[in-house]
């Protein structure tokens, strides 16, 4: 039996990736969170085979608890789920230690063969994700300028080009403004960019947000 841990922070998806794996007879759904601390406890009092980890979580974000989970159980695989495309988050998530990545939108077709796949020691990426992966790899790949953010500045640098305030911002990622602004010099400074309407530009040009 597949022993999966399901981490969203909404009840309504969670629901609906239980139902998924309901039909496989060697998989079965047997622990829940809602939020970071939720993750690592639940992983300190039960075993899992395999989580299946939002990257979008409230306070400490997927990439950071990934983080977590990588020096706290490296065995357990993590399949991130995002609603985010691919270009944005799928290489970042890899770096960082996940078996695989899959967009939300794909889940209902993908979700099992994921899940079969990196629980037997495989990583799962869609052809897309492997080409860009490809790419990276590539001595002659030359970095584009969001490359060199941090995944925190990353994350900041398109919620401000999604249209979203400081004060909104700063609630979500349990920052204060004050951590938000230096976010947002440094970002510019590493993008060697002078304002977010420049910012945003290049957040569209790059296909970053959806």
């Amino acid at each position: 039996m597949i022993n999966i841990l399901i981490a969203d922070d909404h009840a309504i998806v969670r629901e609906g990736l239980k139902q998924i794996v309901a039909e496989e007879p060697d998989m079965k759904v047997t622990g829940e969170a809602s939020n970071a601390d939720e993750v690592i406890s639940k992983m300190n009092d039960k075993v899992f085979d395999v989580v299946v980890l939002d990257i979008n979580m409230p306070g400490k974000s997927g990439l950071d608890v990934l983080k977590d989970l990588r020096i706290q159980h490296p065995e357990i695989p993590v399949l991130i789920l995002s609603m985010y495309a691919e270009e944005q988050y799928g290489i970042r998530a890899l770096k960082a230690g996940a078996s695989g990545y899959l967009k939300k939108v794909s889940a209902p077709d993908e979700l099992v063969s994921a899940i079969r796949k990196i629980v037997a020691g495989g990583k799962y990426v869609s052809a897309s994700l492997a080409e860009n992966l490809a790419k990276s790899v590539d001595e002659n790949y030359s970095k584009l300028p969001h490359e060199n953010l941090s995944d925190r500045e990353f994350e900041v640098m398109c919620r401000i080009a999604s249209g979203e305030t400081a004060e909104n911002i700063s609630d979500i990622l349990s920052i204060s403004i004050h951590t938000f602004y230096s976010y947002r010099n440094r970002i510019l400074e590493k993008m060697k960019m002078k304002s977010n309407v420049e910012l945003t530009q290049y957040v569209l040009n790059n296909k970053l947000i959806q």
